[in-house]
């Protein structure tokens, strides 16, 4: 997958117990007739998984964790072959040994489990987002659904607006995916590898401001911006969703929309690389900032997980044996 996603990480999750409890409303444990029987991942992606109810996996000791991603083959022998295939995995959280722990493993390591927890997770934003666009296309002009995703990304003010195609386009340029290598390299850079506070306490990632008064509030306040405060998340995932939505939606984001649908226009691939260079508003750093985006994405070969897929593997929350 990534240059360095797959070498040996013994503390991965187990001894430096980056994944937690699950966060999963409804989950079933693995039986072992559930392991001898669950299908296997598809050679063909496909857009949903054959299964939907979430299969929650306790991890007890390093070669049980092996044999989890090896049976999802999730590694670098199957990722050489040729399909970026990557399984639906879930985590719900950071603990304070990754904290504490992660500055003293090997660099390799320590980004290998971020790139790996990570990118199932921006992988399922986006086939989220490609279920919306679907509706975006071809969705009567007056239903119901159309207008709410209208709103959600900010095309309109409220429901009573009469939408129309010139409306309908603006959406579809709204509604559209984010390259994961984009999405992997600000997760890294805005959440210090995930041992920021911010991440530990409220599953941010990607440092979203929250002027409700209900955000985490930095050590050095700035009078000036208001009350504001990091926003918080119940699971990694929602932070990855709403990274998205902001990049979707936000009106100094619009030459990254700009960009995007003139890549899509011209039949290119949507590049992280590319989109990381609009993005000089994201930061007070400005153009250094999107220059430092595209030099991650370089170094790490981040660009190769833009060819990635789901797998058609049943979802699986890791939790903890400990």
């Amino acid at each position: 997958m990534i240059k360095i996603i797959y070498r040996t990480t013994a503390s991965l999750l187990v001894s430096t117990s980056l994944l937690l409890g699950g966060c999963i409303e409804h989950t079933e444990k693995e039986t072992e007739s559930e392991t001898n029987t669950e299908t296997e991942t598809a050679a063909v992606p496909k857009k949903t998984p054959l299964i939907t109810l979430p299969l929650e996996v306790s991890i007890n000791s390093l070669t049980e964790l092996n044999a989890l991603f090896d049976k999802y083959q999730y590694s670098s022998e199957q990722w050489a072959k040729g399909p970026r295939e990557v399984p639906r995995l879930t985590f719900s959280g950071i603990s304070k040994k990754w904290q504490t722990q992660s500055p003293k493993l090997a660099v390799d390591t320590k980004k290998s489990v971020f790139f790996r927890l990570m990118t199932p997770l921006i992988l399922i934003s986006n086939e989220k987002i490609l279920k919306e666009r679907e509706t975006a296309a071809d969705s009567p002009l007056d239903s119901p659904e159309l207008i709410k995703l209208a709103l959600k990304y900010r095309i309109i003010k409220d429901s009573k607006t009469v939408l129309d195609e010139t409306l309908r386009k603006s959406l579809l340029q709204r509604v559209d995916i984010l390259p994961p290598s984009l999405a992997l390299a600000q997760a890294a850079e805005e959440s210090g590898w995930a041992t920021s506070r911010f991440a530990l306490e409220g599953n941010a990632f990607f440092g979203q401001w929250d002027f409700s008064g209900n955000g985490m509030k930095p050590k050095a306040q700035r009078k000036e911006l208001g009350n504001y405060g990091v926003a918080r998340f119940n699971s990694p995932l929602g932070s990855v969703e709403a990274y998205m939505l902001n990049l979707n939606s936000g009106s100094v984001y619009q030459p990254l929309r700009d960009l995007r649908a003139e890549l899509r226009v011209s039949d290119q691939k949507i590049s992280g690389y590319k989109l990381a260079g609009t993005l000089d508003k994201y930061s007070e750093r400005g153009q250094v900032y999107a220059q430092g985006l595209q030099k991650m994405i370089s170094y790490n070969e981040l660009a190769k997980v833009d060819q990635a897929y789901l797998a058609d593997n049943r979802l699986v929350h890791i939790t903890s044996g400990n």
